[in-house]
């Protein structure tokens, strides 16, 4: 059974040689198209070994890159010629199949943090191919989904505008936002933890800000600080704040009574319990809530722009450039947000296996 999926891949590209590529080609009258055709097979046969070992298994994700190559290289999947023949969809099937055996073995490695890393960018990069083949093949407007080329062109032409929208919304709204929003609801927090009644009586004022919608707030935030980034700062600093608020609490619960009462019979006060005790078991809970903050400011910022900003930003580009059907450019701005938004989500994962490292959590990682 482990072998039947490269069996399956090698009978559908028997199969493609017997087919046209498309209506007036076929396999037999291009070497380039018989060497992808050999570089796909050669993947199949390394793919059929049981064991997921390491060489075996770069050895078949690189022969699997070349065959990929090779066939992105036909005119159907350029776009160009005739239409997509019976060989070219059974030579794509067999390609799928070696792309989720490729993935598959990579994620069966033992290998630490790297495997991981590396089975996800091999992940990525299957899924950027078959979508460049796949809007090619179909021959799918532009003004629906364009292709990765397409956009990666478009961003190296509008860089100028994408540096612009980048510094205005990220490094300006979103970090000025998210930082004040995450240090706003900690010492709410800590305020709450230190004097009972303000859980009685603030708690639930607070919790009144994650309620709020977005759409509704921005505006309101437009009205009072202007259409520039101190209005799109406010509005993250309310969706930042309540997730601060209440990871902080409970990370500041979390120390355990003994622990507590061990600290108390050192005749320790509250700052000190709090140094020395609470807030190293509430590192874990905070880091998450950064985390979540991270993505929710990005999100907050670029929607807040919708509603009024000057003629820079992210959430301004993309409501701009889709009013033009200028898809390309509105797809680069996802582009920069998603890589901006995993960038900093990477970043503060390391940083929380470097503070609480000693946590279950962390270390089961």
């Amino acid at each position: 059974m482990k072998r039947l999926p490269a069996v399956v891949v090698l009978a559908l590209l028997a199969l493609a040689l017997l087919f046209p590529v498309d209506s007036g080609l076929r396999w037999s009258s291009s070497a380039a198209m018989f060497g992808s055709w050999l570089l796909l097979a050669g993947a199949a046969l390394v793919a059929m070994r049981a064991a997921p070992a390491l060489r075996p298994t770069l050895l078949l994700v690189a022969l699997c890159l070349l065959g990929a190559i090779g066939f992105g290289r036909l005119p159907a999947a350029m776009g160009g010629g005739g239409a997509p023949g019976p060989g070219f969809w059974l030579a794509a099937g067999a390609l799928l199949g070696l792309a989720a055996i490729s993935v598959q073995r990579c994620a069966a490695l033992e290998g630490g943090r790297w495997t991981g890393t590396l089975t996800a960018a091999l992940f990525g990069l299957w899924v950027l191919f078959f979508w460049q083949v796949g809007v090619s093949a179909f021959q799918v407007p532009r003004v629906l989904l364009p292709s990765p080329s397409a956009i990666v062109a478009s961003m190296a032409e509008h860089r100028a505008l994408l540096t612009g929208d980048f510094v205005q919304t990220v490094l300006k709204s979103v970090l000025v936002g998210w930082l004040l929003g995450s240090a706003l609801g900690f010492a709410v927090g800590v305020a709450i933890d230190r004097a009972p009644f303000l859980q009685r009586g603030l708690l639930p004022v607070a919790s009144l800000t994650s309620t709020i919608p977005l759409v509704a707030v921005a505006p309101i935030m437009v009205m009072w600080f202007g259409f520039e980034w101190p209005s799109k700062a406010a509005v993250v600093v309310l969706m930042t704040f309540f997730p601060m608020l209440v990871s902080t609490l409970a990370g500041l619960q979390s120390a355990g009574r003994i622990e507590r009462e061990l600290m108390h019979s050192y005749a320790a006060g509250y700052f000190r319990t709090l140094l020395d005790l609470r807030l190293p078991c509430a590192v874990p809970f905070i880091m998450s809530a950064l985390k979540i903050n991270a993505t929710l400011a990005l999100i907050g910022a670029i929607v807040a722009e919708f509603f009024g900003s000057p003629t820079v930003g992210m959430g301004f580009r993309i409501s701009t450039e889709a009013a033009r059907m200028n898809m390309a450019v509105v797809w680069g701005t996802i582009v920069v947000a998603s890589v901006t938004g995993s960038a900093a989500y990477a970043l503060l994962v390391l940083l929380e296996r470097r503070w609480a490292f000693w946590h279950p959590s962390v270390r089961s990682k």
